[in-house]
């Protein structure tokens, strides 16, 4: 079975076993749907959506039977997945978040970065880059105005260069 990324379990959150997660996906009523399958830590342990709710930018979610902090604890810094087959096909020119994530950077055909992760926005998301010169961070707004050409395969994003973008 194959798994796509959906967050990360950044701690808890209260003492009847919610967890906080920073949220990789731009579909979280879909992907944290109450009832459905989530998958945490790299053996993909199965558990049922309790319920999920934002709250200050973070998602705060809760395992079915898992209403207590002593039973949660354990998943600190874990990943949550889901399969590949719980998930509707994506478009033409739709990417997972975690499809994007590792991705060399390159801008006329020079390497300038790569891809740390992806962060969704209210109007779109960004490219969080790692530049290679220098070691800074930078956002490229995942738009087509700057995105130019994303080839999995060759784990390659081809930006527009702008002056002023990096």
């Amino acid at each position: 079975m194959e798994y796509v990324t959906i967050g990360k379990i950044l701690n808890t959150f209260g003492i009847k076993g919610e967890l906080k997660v920073d949220v990789y996906t731009d579909f979280p009523e879909d992907r944290f749907r109450k009832g459905s399958t989530v998958y945490i830590g790299d053996e993909y342990r199965p558990f049922e959506v309790g319920s999920y709710r934002e709250h200050k930018g973070f998602l705060l979610l809760l395992l079915k039977d898992n209403e207590d902090i002593n039973l949660v604890e354990k998943f600190k810094g874990m990943y949550l997945y889901k399969s590949k087959d719980d998930i509707k096909p994506l478009g033409e020119g739709e990417y997972y978040f975690s499809d994007l994530k590792d991705l060399d950077v390159y801008a006329d055909d020079k390497k300038i970065g790569r891809v740390l992760n992806v962060e969704a926005g209210l109007r779109n998301n960004n490219l969080r880059v790692l530049k290679d010169e220098d070691g800074k961070e930078y956002l490229i707004p995942f738009i087509p105005v700057f995105i130019r050409n994303v080839d999995l395969s060759e784990k390659r994003i081809d930006i527009n260069w702008i002056e002023g973008l990096i």
